[in-house]
């Protein structure tokens, strides 16, 4: 039985006036049945936006981040409204370029997933943030909400969170996809729910994914971050494959969601627009896999810069499909992604028939949008 308020829908539309009637509402349910693949771009509000170096034709959605939860309501993040206004309406510019391309707002992210635990403890918690997650959706003119709660029964950044956050997951995602269906009878235009999940099991362990992506149009895995800050032996952060015996990799963490209940057509693999290097490594293997002291994260669009670099040196790791770059001179390890192993994961992607691909972060990629590039050539190569 659906819960939600239809008179707060009917207002918030009257208010905002957001609610317009679809076109085509036939092409906005085909959205659920995920034949076409996605191109996924996470773009950091807190950078800007410039439009004119977005290429919207190659994406399918753009989730801009974030909104936070404070007091258990979504909102913008603090002394953020006029700029996530502006900024929400030059993402939505970029449909003249692309009609199709879709504008989420992600919510949470690893600082701001704070509220979230207290937010939809109870029904009635529940009710009023559903009611602020749609008024933000209608505020914005929004295509869905995809939440980044980071993680329902886990610590996180010193977050609030409990085991009952097991369930209470699972029942905030079937109240806002209730409450969405509702507007979607007011407005005649479908909207998407998504949300971003980890890309390791002890996440699944603590969760119920399988009664979860009931309420999810797809789930957009992190496989990245395998390894950073407070690793203190070099590997890949974000490997296809892993020849280790219970080693993390991007293929394992797609194979766990679905033994944890999720169709794999469901699932959006994670590709990282930024690396992670060490310094004083051990110099054996080319410092893949040897000890060393945490160093920093880098964009691509500065990595791409090191490999033309005298001292460094590009290796190619076949059986993990993962570039890494090394210096012997000065000792340092660098973990990354390169159109290379984007290729391998585009491929991994086609051959299981994974819904997609997703990426952080749009301004994270080179100045000619390398990895992009690899990401749309290879998802629609003949």
């Amino acid at each position: 039985m659906k819960t939600f308020n239809l008179s707060i829908i009917l207002v918030l539309c009257i208010s905002f006036g957001s609610c317009s009637n679809s076109n085509n509402k036939s092409s906005e349910k085909a959205e659920k049945s995920l034949s076409n693949k996605k191109i996924i771009g996470y773009v950091a509000g807190w950078k800007g936006v410039d439009t004119s170096l977005i290429q919207a034709e190659k994406l399918t959605h753009i989730n801009y981040a974030f909104a936070n939860v404070v007091d258990g309501l979504v909102t913008e993040g603090e002394g953020r409204f006029d700029q996530d206004k502006e900024n929400i309406e030059k993402l939505h510019s970029l449909k003249i370029k692309n009609p199709n391309l879709k504008i989420l707002i992600s919510i949470g992210g690893w600082t701001w997933s704070k509220g979230f635990s207290d937010a939809v403890l109870s029904p009635e918690s529940r009710q009023v943030f559903t009611n602020s997650a749609i008024e933000y959706l209608i505020r914005h003119d929004l295509d869905g909400l995809d939440f980044d709660w980071e993680y329902p029964g886990m610590q996180g950044d010193g977050n609030v969170y409990r085991e009952v956050d097991r369930e209470n997951f699972v029942f905030m995602l079937q109240s806002v996809r209730e409450a969405l269906d509702s507007l979607e009878d007011i407005s005649g235009k479908y909207y998407l729910s998504t949300i971003a999940s980890a890309g390791f099991k002890s996440y699944l362990d603590v969760n119920d994914l399988r009664s979860a992506q009931q309420y999810l149009d797809f789930i957009n895995i992190m496989t990245y971050d395998f390894v950073g800050p407070g690793t203190d032996t070099t590997a890949h952060h974000s490997n296809l494959f892993n020849p280790k015996e219970n080693g993390r990799s991007a293929a394992q963490a797609v194979f766990d969601h679905v033994e944890a209940g999720v169709p794999i057509e469901k699932l959006v693999l994670g590709i990282a627009f930024y690396g992670k290097s060490w310094k004083n490594v051990h110099p054996e293997n080319n410092g893949l896999y040897q000890v060393g002291e945490w160093n920093r994260t880098f964009p691509f669009k500065e990595i791409q810069t090191f490999e033309s670099q005298a001292g460094f040196q590009r290796f190619w790791d076949d059986e993990s499909k993962a570039p890494f770059l090394w210096n012997s001179a000065q000792k340092i390890f660098l973990s990354y992604e390169d159109p290379e192993s984007i290729a391998a994961k585009v491929d991994f992607i086609l051959q299981n028939n994974l819904g997609g691909a997703m990426f952080w972060e749009y301004n994270e990629d080179s100045d000619d949008k390398s990895l992009l590039n690899a990401i749309y050539q290879n998802m629609h190569k003949p």
